[in-house]
């Protein structure tokens, strides 16, 4: 008897397994869903709504990631949009910690310290913050910083720029010595600058008369500001514009002056179609997957992930060839192939000078403080090593050919 009711739990034990058990993909792919793996429940703080091209290119690929791995929204991650740079993140962090995410995402510079007092508070949860600075020296086990290459998507789009510029000259609308190009940047941060610079070294590449005046609004989003600046812009003889800033305000003066316009972080083509040549763009999908699947199968995030065009997480968005001069398509398709090949670098030091002088040197400010002190050497093998020493930008030089027409610091 013993015997047989031996048998006959372990035949229950066996059906219970079976019936609970890990679930096979038809394809043969053992992949443990969200339910079947460790419970993930993640969230997404984002500075503006949909509204910012910024945010809205994160709420994207949030969405985008959540949905590859097979959660629900409002159910298995939330996303808060609105939270400004102030102690609101912190609480609103925390308020997701208490609703139960064991992995938070912040999308916005100023969202940092926020973030790292917040991880401080709770080790047992993960904090990832894109654009930041601070996790390779805070040297928290649940902090994270994330950024992505995009200074060659800028330089790609920055060709694009170029061939333009080369195809009004050829047309008879401009002459060479008047290829001067504008950006309407945010702030001065190594992130605008080294955004501006790369575009700007993109053109330059394949339009060498090029130059560029740059103004700063002072926000990452005004879209007022960001429209008299590109107005402004336009007006001091500026024959393409380019941003660094979240709203469709320097599109849209484009669209109203005939003016070609480089986008960012996403095609403003629908609202603009006579005017918007390209836009360049991270894809924050890769990290966001890379990261809530790292808290799934408890392994460890990368201290600083940097996405690249290898991962996907650079990308150029919806040529719009109505507008492109011809043949802007191969040119960035053969560009593109010598980045990934490591046979051209954006920031190579023999196509710019700083001050008339070739850049042998440079000490950057990667172990960020308050006063911005140089502490590592960037400078090696002929070009500017961005991307090496951290995921955030610190490209922070005034090159020549670009003309500041005024400063914005901080946050």
């Amino acid at each position: 008897m013993k015997k047989f009711l031996a048998m006959l739990l372990a035949l229950v034990m066996a059906l219970s397994l079976v019936a609970c058990g890990e679930k096979k993909d038809p394809t043969g792919d053992d992949t443990k869903t969200p339910a079947e793996g460790s419970k993930v429940k993640v969230g997404f703080i984002t500075l503006h709504d949909e509204n910012s091209t910024y945010d809205k290119n994160f709420i994207d690929a949030a969405k985008e990631a959540c949905a590859n791995l097979g959660l629900v929204e409002n159910e298995d991650y939330f996303i808060k949009t609105n939270v400004g740079e102030t102690e609101q993140c912190a609480e609103v962090a925390a308020d997701l910690v208490d609703a139960g995410c064991n992995i938070i995402f912040a999308d916005s510079f100023g969202h940092e310290p926020y973030m790292i007092q917040v991880a401080k508070e709770n080790p047992e949860v993960q904090f990832c913050h894109s654009t930041g600075t601070r996790a390779h020296t805070e040297g928290l086990a649940n902090y994270h910083n994330a950024f992505a290459s995009i200074y060659e998507g800028r330089y790609l789009a920055g060709i694009a720029a170029g061939m333009k510029l080369n195809a009004m000259i050829e047309a008879g609308d401009i002459k060479a010595e008047e290829a001067k190009m504008g950006y309407v940047g945010a702030f001065t941060y190594a992130e605008v600058v080294s955004g501006y610079t790369s575009f700007y070294l993109g053109a330059k590449s394949v339009c060498p008369t090029v130059t560029m005046d740059v103004t700063f609004t002072g926000s990452w989003y005004d879209e007022t500001l960001e429209k008299e600046g590109a107005e402004k812009l336009i007006q001091g003889g500026c024959k393409l514009i380019s941003q660094h800033a979240d709203s469709l305000g320097a599109p849209t003066a484009c669209e109203n002056a005939g003016v070609p316009n480089v986008s960012y972080n996403g095609s403003t083509q629908a609202a603009c179609p006579n005017t918007y040549i390209i836009s360049s763009r991270i894809n924050w999908a890769p990290y966001y997957e890379y990261a809530i699947k790292a808290v799934m199968d408890g392994t460890a995030i990368d201290a600083d992930w940097i996405g690249t065009l290898a991962t996907n997480s650079v990308v150029l968005t919806d040529l719009n060839t109505t507008v492109a001069a011809e043949g802007t398509a191969e040119a960035i398709a053969a560009a593109t192939e010598k980045l990934e090949k490591g046979e051209i670098h954006v920031f190579d030091c023999s196509t710019f000078t700083v001050k008339g002088e070739a850049l042998t040197s440079y000490k950057a400010d990667v172990d960020t403080d308050d006063a911005y002190t140089p502490d590592t050497e960037v400078v090696h093998d002929g070009y500017f090593s961005e991307s090496e020493f951290r995921s955030a930008p610190y490209f922070d030089l005034q090159i020549d050919g670009i003309n500041l027409l005024d400063t914005n610091f901080g946050g």
